[in-house]
C-alpha cells in the first residue's frame, strides 16, 4: 500500500472514529450539533475548551458525557471565591514515616488527571486561576521546584457563566489565550427543549459507551501531524490572524478604527489544528481552505480586545471576526 493509500484509510478510520464519539456524546446532549463538534475536535487535537453559557444549557452535562465516552480519568472542581491554588495543584504536608522520622511529602491535588472540568472557572479568584496557567500550557505541574507532568492526554474543559457579574473575575488574556476554543453555547429551540423535558421527566437514564481511550487519543493525534497543509494555506491561516491587528496591513477599516489588540501566535496554531481536525472528520488527508475558516469564531473572538470605541459602540466581536474572515482572500496578494 503507497503512503498516500495509507493515510486516505487513516483518515477514513479517524472519520468513523470521531463520528462515533459525536454520536455517543449526541445520547445526552440534545441538539448543540456545533457546539459537539467544537468540543470533540478540540480534544482530539489537544487543546483546552471554553464553554460559555447561560445555566441550564448542559455545558457541565456535555463534559461529562464526554468523559462517559473517553476512557479517561476524569475530575471535576467547582470554583468559589474562597478555591485557593492548593485546592487545586495539591499541597506539601509532613508526615511521618515508617523510622518515625519526619519528612515533606506532596499530596496530589485534583488537577492530577487527564479530563478536568473547571465548573464555574471565573468564580474563582485570578491567584487561583493563575494556578492553572502552565498546566493547561504544558500539561505539568511545579511545586516547590520540582516538575510532575501529567499523563497525556491533558485537557481543561471549563464553563462560565456570562450574565451573573458579582462575585466573578473576568479571565485574565493570557489565560484566555490558553483555550484553544472559547464556544458559546446558544439557548435551544422549541422541539431541541421539548427534547430535553421528555428525556429528563419523562424519559430513564441514557447510557454512554465508551469509545475511544486515551491511547487512541494519541494515535489520533499523531495522525494529524500526517494532514498535508500546503503553504498557501498556512499563509492564509497567518492572514487571518494578522487581519485582527489594527496596525497590520491586512487588517480592515472596522478593525483599525475599533480593535485594541489583535489575536496571538497560538491562534494561527489553533485554526491549522482545528482544520486538520475538521478534514479528517470529512475523511481528507488534506486541509482545504473552508477548513481553516470554519472554527475562525471559536479561535479569534476571546483573543480580540475591543478598544475604546469598540466598547462605546457595542460592537459585537462575532460579527467583527466574521466581517475579517470574509475580507481575507484565499490567495494572497
Amino acid at each position: 500500500m503507497s503512503d498516500i493509500a495509507a493515510l486516505q484509510a487513516e483518515a477514513q478510520k479517524f472519520r468513523e472514529d470521531f463520528q462515533r464519539l459525536r454520536e455517543s456524546v449526541g445520547r445526552v446532549i440534545v441538539g448543540q450539533q456545533r457546539v459537539v463538534e467544537g468540543v470533540l475536535t478540540a480534544v482530539v487535537a489537544g487543546g483546552n475548551v471554553l464553554l460559555e453559557g447561560v445555566p441550564g444549557l448542559g455545558k457541565t452535562e456535555l463534559v461529562k458525557a464526554l468523559a462517559r465516552a473517553l476512557d479517561l480519568e476524569f475530575r471535576r472542581i467547582q470554583f468559589t471565591p474562597d478555591l485557593m491554588p492548593a485546592d487545586i495543584i495539591g499541597t506539601t504536608v509532613m508526615s511521618a514515616g515508617a523510622d518515625g522520622r519526619y519528612q515533606f511529602e506532596f499530596r496530589r491535588g485534583p488537577i492530577f488527571t487527564q479530563l478536568l472540568l473547571a465548573d464555574e472557572i471565573n468564580r474563582a479568584t485570578p491567584k487561583t486561576q493563575s494556578s492553572l496557567l502552565e498546566t493547561m500550557q504544558e500539561g505539568s505541574v511545579t511545586v516547590g521546584g520540582q516538575t510532575h507532568v501529567l499523563r497525556p492526554p491533558f485537557f481543561v474543559l471549563a464553563t462560565q457563566n456570562p450574565l451573573e457579574q458579582e462575585g466573578t473575575y473576568p479571565l485574565p488574556e493570557a489565560q484566555l489565550d490558553r483555550f484553544m476554543f472559547k464556544i458559546n453555547v446558544p439557548f435551544l429551540n422549541r422541539a431541541e427543549l421539548n427534547e430535553v423535558v421528555r428525556r429528563t421527566t419523562l424519559g430513564g437514564g441514557v447510557d454512554v459507551p465508551r469509545i475511544m481511550s486515551g491511547d487512541r487519543i494519541m494515535e489520533l493525534r499523531g495522525i494529524l501531524e500526517k494532514v498535508v497543509v500546503a503553504d498557501p494555506l498556512r499563509d492564509y491561516a497567518v492572514r487571518l490572524v494578522l487581519a485582527t491587528h489594527p496596525d497590520a496591513q491586512e487588517s480592515g477599516g472596522t478593525v483599525k478604527r475599533f480593535v485594541k489588540w489583535g489575536a496571538s501566535p497560538r491562534a494561527a496554531q489553533a485554526l491549522l489544528r482545528g482544520a486538520r481536525v475538521r478534514a479528517l472528520a470529512e475523511g481528507r488527508a488534506h486541509v482545504a481552505f473552508d477548513d481553516v475558516r470554519y472554527f475562525a469564531p471559536e479561535v479569534l473572538c476571546h483573543r480580540v480586545l475591543l478598544n475604546y470605541d469598540g466598547l462605546a459602540e457595542n460592537l459585537s466581536v462575532p460579527g467583527l471576526i466574521t466581517e475579517v474572515a470574509a475580507a481575507v482572500p484565499e490567495q494572497a496578494a
